[in-house]
């Protein structure tokens, strides 16, 4: 067992709040990082300390992995809880931690690696018998005919990704060889200035899937247990607007079989913490994406479904302790849904920082609200818009439709727009409701193509 007394949270927002309430649970101390922009966040009232790190840009506060690393030195702090986003799937900044005799409470910093590198990754899924799209298990050669002879074989169409990073960025679909090239030049270079690394590898396209995925916990013992699948197929420009839990109209025993596939794949890799296998979906079969190497946004649809509180076991994982369940103790209940509200504006998608001067969150039943904002409270410019995240459970995927419904209906954010009354009509979509919607259908829409 490690001896974990202090937590420092290097976070911001909503998680940040969600990691102090998971580590009070725990009998845990506190610290809080915060740039001179996130002077009043509201989880900076519930920690034991909190510190100033730097100036309002994230590369000089949240993302300066030697200023929260000193940090962690004048506080005293036995472990750093990264969230998501930010440093928290930087295998360099994990490593960092790992040198300096901490704990970050996630993987190690070289299983952070093999995942955070997409190539790397599907190779390891591959040897662990997870389905994987038909695509290139190297990085593109240089020379254009090496890149034409690998694409070819893959067939068309296709998708050039950045072998280092996501979001949508260093990826370029390739409907027809004559575009092949230039893809591939293009991609290279944004991904070069994204992510520091120009390798691009190709996959096969799919040009109607779901967006499917897989919870999984693993302790350092070799134990690993999955929590449910989740859909997040409603998305915008790879921003994920809506999730649910579990995935619509997907027969149960096949997720059965990709969940225990997942959980096989955690423990055989070494993995240790909160992890989270992305699938695409088309056709009645999965394709593994990506492993997001950290807790997800999403990760409250999963603990309403399955009553287990991820962030805490998270936790407790990076102590030393093992699992303190197994597969068979894992049951899961009625249908839950997430919507993110993020301050945009709802039709362009465009940031719209500025100050609330009305926040009434939706409350009964079923219904469960992580946020940082108040009245008063100004969003800031610098980071990303989310404010908010609604959840609701309901007995089965309808009604949690009319909760999520009612419960965006109630809530009042004023003094800036929203994303809610986006959600209020994806909510009332007869392809959502039908559970059928795809990942390219909403910016098919909005291009002015069929969805």
């Amino acid at each position: 067992m490690r001896d974990i007394r202090t937590v420092l949270i290097a976070n911001r927002g909503e998680i940040a709040l969600r990691i102090v309430r998971a580590c009070r649970l725990l009998g845990l101390r506190t610290v809080g990082i915060y740039s001179e922009a996130d002077v009043g966040l509201a989880h900076l009232q519930l920690v034991d300390q909190a510190l100033c790190i730097g100036p309002a840009m994230a590369t000089q506060s949240y993302l300066d992995g030697e200023r929260i690393l000193r940090a962690a030195d004048l506080t005293d702090a036995d472990a750093i809880h990264p969230g998501y986003g930010f440093l928290s799937e930087n295998p360099d900044f994990a490593e960092a931690v790992e040198r300096a005799g901490r704990v970050l409470i996630g993987p190690t910093s070289s299983v952070m690696r093999l995942m955070g590198d997409k190539i790397s990754a599907r190779c390891a899924m591959q040897a662990n018998n997870v389905p994987c799209l038909p695509g290139s298990d190297t990085a593109l050669p240089a020379d254009p005919d090496g890149i034409y002879a690998v694409c070819d074989a893959i067939g068309y169409p296709l998708i050039v990704k950045a072998a280092g990073g996501g979001g949508g960025r260093g990826m370029r679909v390739v409907q027809e060889a004559d575009e092949l090239f230039d893809a591939v030049a293009n991609a290279s270079k944004e991904a070069g200035v994204a992510f520091g690394n120009p390798a691009v590898y190709a996959e096969r396209f799919l040009e109607a899937p779901r967006h499917v995925e897989i919870q999984i916990l693993a302790d350092s013992y070799g134990n690993a247990v999955w929590l449910g699948a989740r859909d997040c197929s409603v998305q915008r420009r790879h921003q994920k607007l809506i999730e649910e839990a579990p995935p619509p109209g997907i027969p149960e025993d096949q997720i059965m079989d990709l969940g225990v596939a997942c959980a096989s794949a955690a423990a055989r890799i070494g993995y240790t913490g909160a992890g989270t296998f992305e699938f695409l979906y088309e056709d009645g079969s999965f394709h593994f994406i990506e492993m997001n190497t950290r807790i997800q946004v999403e990760h409250p649809v999963t603990e309403m479904t399955t009553g287990i509180d991820i962030v805490r076991e998270q936790i407790l994982i990076a102590t030393g302790a093992r699992l303190s369940f197994t597969q068979n103790d894992i049951q899961s209940s009625g249908h839950a849904i997430e919507c993110r509200i993020n301050a945009e504006d709802p039709e362009t998608f465009r940031p719209a920082p500025g100050s609330i001067k009305t926040w009434r969150p939706p409350g009964g039943p079923g219904v469960r609200v992580d946020t940082h904002i108040h009245d008063g409270y100004v969003v800031p410019p610098y980071y990303d818009s989310l404010i908010a995240k609604v959840i609701v459970h309901g007995s089965d995927r309808n009604d949690a439709i009319h909760r999520m419904e009612a419960a965006l209906m109630e809530m009042r954010v004023e003094g800036i727009l929203t994303t809610a009354s986006q959600q209020i009509l994806l909510l009332n979509d007869p392809v959502f409701r039908e559970g059928v919607f795809t990942v390219h259908a909403l910016d098919r829409r909005r291009d002015g193509g069929a969805a």
